[in-house]
């Protein structure tokens, strides 16, 4: 996204940090227990997060070209992810984006094509190679068509809202990254996105997880 969007927050390297012991430690959380974050209904799950961030870190560090792209502020993958300090929450970010990212197409009444994703694919290839892309914004090569789909989306909606072709930097298509900046925003209000206490909160106007907010337990806390 242009601006503070999906596309233009930057995810940054860190140490993971696992700061409850057990998952969905807040109070009062209507979550499962073993439940990283819920989008809509839709779970997903602190298992497949771990795995996921696993499989990243053994994929990343063997790639060369990934961790060079991660140390460049101007990757276009990392700024696909929201910012995060930590791997965990920055996937996890990635993970939820990708679900807002299919209901905002679904409002925008934009159908984004097999070719389309294919031709996102390509574009991330000249950026320095799609799956190194991938890996660079925090999630393992598994995850490539799941990033270009999400740039293929926000091309399709943006152009729908009078987008230049080629996205130039047009008063046209600033005015259509805003529009996209903003039915994303509502998009993911209006989702019910709970996210485990132990990774932090999901903040729609950020489009990112936010910061771990500490507390210290009362008597009449619950916690």
């Amino acid at each position: 996204m242009p601006g503070r969007s999906v596309s233009a927050r930057a995810v940054t390297a860190a140490a993971a940090a696992v700061l409850a012991a057990g998952a969905l430690a807040g109070c009062g959380s209507t979550q499962k227990a073993g439940t990283a974050a819920l989008v809509g209904g839709d779970r997903i799950t602190v298992t497949k997060l771990d795995q996921t961030v696993r499989d990243w870190r053994r994929q990343f560090r063997a790639d060369p070209a990934a961790n060079d792209l991660r140390s460049n502020s101007a990757n276009p993958g990392a700024q696909l992810g929201g910012e995060s300090d930590s791997d965990l929450r920055g996937a996890l970010t990635l993970l939820i984006n990708f679900r807002v990212a299919r209901k905002v197409a679904d409002k925008a009444g934009v159908t984004v094509t097999g070719g389309e994703v294919d031709a996102a694919v390509e574009g991330l290839n000249n950026k320095g190679g799609a799956e190194s892309v991938t890996l660079a914004s925090g999630l393992p090569r598994a995850y490539t068509r799941d990033l270009a789909r999400l740039v293929a989306t926000q091309f399709a909606v943006m152009q729908r809202f009078g987008a230049s072709p080629g996205n130039l930097p047009t008063p046209q298509t600033q005015q259509a990254g805003q529009r996209w900046n903003e039915l994303f925003r509502s998009t993911a209000d209006g989702m019910d996105i709970e996210v485990s206490p132990r990774y932090g909160g999901y903040d729609p106007g950020e489009f990112a997880i936010g910061p771990v907010q500490y507390r210290l337990s009362t008597p009449d806390s619950g916690i």
